[in-house]
Order: structure tokens, then sequence, then C-alpha cells
């Protein structure tokens, strides 16, 4: 297997230069990371897309929840995609299932043509599928560069077996990476153990407000927040490459 490739799941701006300090491969930017991750403003991508010298794909979520979208929302989001490729990004990340759990083809097959050249991954819709066989084949169908999976279950190490089997499956026509979970002490053996050469963290910690004043009565505005720690992509990093 060649050599391991690692992106980071970066849900701010520092977030993804931090990716980029700490020696990742490539940035999936986005917001919200908390709720799964949406995506970001267009000036966090503007931004993004002229300090990062490494590839970014931008997460193409509209909202939080499920994967089943109207026609609105699939307005919404193509008119994103259109931005990734106005901005020269280097890929998208999409996803839609329909009501059945089965991935709507119809809808990717129209956020795909929107993005052109540009790479597309399919993201955790994936692990909300009914089928993920049949997923698989519909992602391969679509075109798409990779799959992110946590092989359906709630970490990618728990779903590495899972992961492994969809590998088999893919036989090669797509790239399986194994996100949710990966951390410096276990993304070396979740990579051997799931036969991925792609593995997804957000290499997370938690930022302190440097606010010397703070109202008390704001208890569900917090001030400090979390973000991708160049030190910690670092370690991922070194640990996934030996």
């Amino acid at each position: 297997m060649s050599e391991k490739l690692l992106e980071i799941s970066a849900n701010s701006l520092g977030s993804a230069l931090a990716a980029q300090a700490g020696g990742a491969d490539r940035v999936e930017l986005c917001e919200n990371l908390g709720e799964g991750g949406t995506t970001p403003s267009y000036g966090t991508l503007a931004v993004a897309r002229d300090r990062l010298r490494i590839p970014l794909y931008v997460l193409i979520r509209p909202r939080a929840g499920d994967f089943l979208y109207d026609r609105d929302e699939l307005a919404a989001m193509r008119a994103d995609v259109e931005v990734c490729v106005r901005l020269g990004c280097d890929g998208v990340v999409i996803g839609a299932l329909d009501a059945d759990g089965d991935v709507d083809v119809a809808l990717c097959r129209e956020l795909i043509a929107a993005a052109g050249s540009l790479g597309v991954t399919f993201h955790r819709a994936f692990d909300a599928a009914r089928d993920q066989s049949a997923a698989l084949e519909a992602a391969i169908g679509l075109g798409c560069e990779r799959i992110l999976t946590s092989g359906g279950a709630a970490d990618a190490w728990q779903g590495a077996d899972r992961i492994a089997a969809l590998v088999r499956q893919a036989a090669g026509r797509i790239e399986l990476m194994a996100g949710a979970g990966a951390t410096a002490q276990n993304i070396a053996a979740l990579a051997q153990r799931a036969q991925v050469r792609e593995l997804h963290a957000s290499a997370k910690q938690a930022r302190l407000s440097a606010m010397r004043y703070r109202n008390p009565e704001l208890t569900g505005l917090p001030a400090d927040w979390i973000q991708s720690d160049a030190d910690t992509v670092r370690a991922l990093v070194q640990a996934l490459r030996g």
C-alpha cells in the first residue's frame, strides 16, 4: 500500500491554517463541526483558498440533520459548488440520500455537474445509507474519487472491519477514507485494520477565549471554542507514517 494521506476536517480558517502548519495533506473546510459540519462562509473559503498551499476540499451541506434535501436546498448547494469553482478550490465534499436511505443519484449528479473538473468526495451520508454495499456502487457510478466513512459505526475503529470489506468490494475503483475518532494513538492501527490509504481527523483542541470580561448570564453562548491544532496534526502525521 502506498504512503498514507491525512485529511483534516477544519472547522474554521484557523483550523485550516493549523492543518497546513502541522503537515496535513489535504483540508476539508467546513463550519459547525459539532453538528457534523456545514458549508463554510464565503469569506472563510476565499481567505483559506488564498492562504493554503495544500489541496482544499469544501463541505457542501446546507444544514445539520439528515441528508434528505428538497429543491431549494439543492439550489443553495449548487450555488455553493459554483462558488468553489470560481475560487479555484480543488474539490467538493457532497452526499445526499432519498427517504428510503438510498443515495439520491439524481441530486448528486447535479452537484457533480456543477463541480466540473473539481474532485468529489462522498461524505458520511454514506454511513446513514440503508445498504452500504449499494451506496458504494452508487458513489462509484457517480464518479466520486473517494468515500469518507466510519463503516456505519460510531467511529472508524469500531467500523474498521466493515471499511476493510468495502475496500475489498471497491477493488481499486474508488478510495475509502476512514474517519471519525482517529487519534495519534490509534491512527496507524486503524489504517492497517481498515486497509485504507487515506485517513480523516479533526485534530481539534479547546481554545480558551482571551476575553477578560464574560457575561455570566450568557451560559448558552460560550466564549471558548474548538479548533484544529498544529501540534495535534503533526502527531497524527508522525504516527501515521511511522
